[in-house]
């Protein structure tokens, strides 16, 4: 089987550099916001660490995808895999592949890109519905099936064509079937099972109510003790509407595990850890709630 990779390293240098810094961020705007009274500035740090918390395990993801991206080609398939989305063509599918120089008008391009994830679906008017598995703009390839047409950059363009023109000259051996895997098989597979389904449900359940919790606490407690001191002694009290931020922080740890526990659960070996995870998620959001109900019940 020929391997065609994409492009990687600008790409993998990008996402990797941008995944640390919204990271680290997101953890200085969480550590600030515990150190700031309630106002403005404490309603900003709380906004700057969504901001920068939501997108940090996406562009970890995908700097993951870009490293095991590969375009593979052998007499009888054509398999694309960009992470966990995997293509497979058979190659008596393939009605043509050609540059996007060859198109009327110019290639339309998703509207969110970065250098190394030129990713998701545009509709183009001479070809149709195009799915985008690229890395650089500047070696985009198109491969058009019945179905669908897929924009590739393999590193080696004029490579891959030749390969293909090679292959298609010798004949398919076989019929190879096809198949479309996209990230969402594996939550589905999860869900199918018993155990996962009953860990997942737990952490939802728990996190609703913890925010729940909180959120009545605010209109009826005035001010609480937001930790302790090394003595075992209650700190200062703070305003209550300060306490919704263990809510917040346990659901962005329940996600986190939940993303975490999928990327484990594709291989069978690894869905122990997958489940060991998503139950550690779990536990913690019983920990915050059993931390608000000291904490309110401690003597100020």
């Amino acid at each position: 089987m020929n391997e065609f990779p994409p492009p990687r390293q600008r790409g993998l240098v990008i996402h990797i550099v941008l995944a640390a810094l919204l990271g680290g961020i997101s953890l200085l705007a969480l550590w600030l916001t515990f150190q700031t009274p309630v106002g403005l500035l404490f309603a900003f740090y709380v906004l700057l660490f969504f901001a920068t918390a939501v997108p940090t395990p996406i562009l970890a993801y995908r700097a993951y995808a870009l490293a095991r991206a590969n375009y593979l080609l052998d007499r009888n398939s054509l398999r694309l895999v960009w992470g966990l989305r995997v293509e497979d063509i058979p190659v008596t599918d393939v009605e043509w592949v050609r540059p996007v120089t060859g198109l009327l008008a110019p290639i339309s391009l998703p509207w969110f890109r970065l250098p190394g994830g030129i990713l998701g679906v545009t509709r183009q008017p001479d070809i149709g519905r195009v799915e985008f598995l690229a890395s650089e703009p500047g070696t985009l390839l198109l491969v058009a099936t019945a179905r669908q047409v897929f924009a590739i950059s393999p590193e080696d363009p004029s490579g891959f064509a030749a390969a293909f023109q090679k292959t298609i000259e010798m004949g398919s051996l076989q019929t190879a079937p096809g198949r479309s895997q996209y990230p969402s098989f594996v939550v589905v597979r999860a869900w199918d099972s018993l155990v996962a389904r009953f860990i997942w449900l737990s952490g939802i359940f728990l996190n609703v109510g913890l925010l729940v919790w909180v959120s009545t606490l605010i209109s009826t407690v005035r001010s609480v003790p937001l930790g302790f001191a090394p003595n075992g002694q209650p700190l200062e009290p703070v305003a209550t509407v300060q306490l919704i931020l263990l809510p917040l922080l346990s659901v962005l740890i329940f996600i986190v595990s939940w993303l975490a526990g999928l990327f484990f659960y594709r291989k069978p070996e690894q869905q122990v850890l997958a489940l060991a995870v998503w139950a550690s998620s779990a536990v913690t959001a019983l920990l915050f709630l059993i931390a608000v109900f000291a904490l309110i019940t401690s003597p100020v």
